[in-house]
């Protein structure tokens, strides 16, 4: 199909919305595969599948647990629909895994445009210049005190251990590390990551808190990602 823009699995164990995303997504022209629950999600998922839009609270496996496993699966986006707002819920959310996360009720152009956001991200971000080096397979890397990010796969290794970061957070990390010393506001850093203007700073901070604690950081005395107050976030 000339108008075909990706394939995106939906979970939703209400039938009725279910049907109305699929609806509104295949008439965007996106291919939509659905499912009523976490467990359904996981045997439907494969390298074809673009983006998955998840609903937190479902029966057999929920949003959350599929999240995460399927986070050991793919790099593709991934966000989570929830009736909850509060903030605990949604440091659960992007810590298994989720690059948005969108409050139920919630309108049609909002959804869309936050798939049309993550799609355009994961399929045509461009690596930022920066201080790196051609690996022997002629892949790019970034080094970092004793952190080596692979630009390629989107991975971060410590000694030789990889450490598992969501596609999102390493596009912050990447995105500090390739300009040192350059302070970024929470606005600077959603607008270079997600290619659009700010929604809002959650989503920024709470991606920041898990990189931290993913790799062993300090809030109080960092030594990758480092604050400056009232300003935004730097690496040094």
């Amino acid at each position: 199909m000339d108008d075909f823009r990706g394939k995106i699995l939906i979970a939703d164990d209400d039938r009725e919305i279910l049907a109305v995303l699929c609806i509104l997504l295949e008439g965007e022209g996106y291919q939509v595969v659905s499912a009523e629950n976490g467990q359904e999600v996981l045997e439907l998922a494969d390298d074809t599948v673009d983006l998955y839009i998840l609903d937190v609270n479902m029966p057999v496996l929920s949003g959350f647990a599929a999240g995460a496993e399927l986070r050991k699966r793919t790099y593709a986006p991934m966000i989570f629909l929830t009736a909850y707002s509060g903030e605990s819920d949604k440091t659960i959310g992007f810590s298994a895994g989720a690059d948005d996360y969108i409050v139920k009720p919630f309108s049609n152009t909002e959804l869309l445009l936050r798939v049309k956001a993550l799609l355009r991200r994961a399929k045509s971000y461009s690596r930022p210049a920066g201080q790196n080096q051609e690996t022997e397979s002629g892949g790019r890397k970034l080094e970092y005190q004793d952190l080596i990010l692979d630009c390629d796969s989107q991975s971060v290794s410590r000694d030789g251990e990889v450490i598992g970061l969501t596609g999102t957070e390493f596009r912050i990390l990447e995105l500090l590390i390739s300009h040192r010393k350059k302070i970024y506001s929470l606005e600077n850093i959603y607008q270079s990551v997600w290619k659009e203007e700010a929604v809002g700073d959650a989503a920024i901070m709470v991606h920041i808190k898990n990189i931290r604690k993913k790799l062993g950081d300090s809030s109080r005395n960092p030594r990758y990602i480092k604050t400056a107050w009232g300003k935004g976030y730097y690496a040094d």
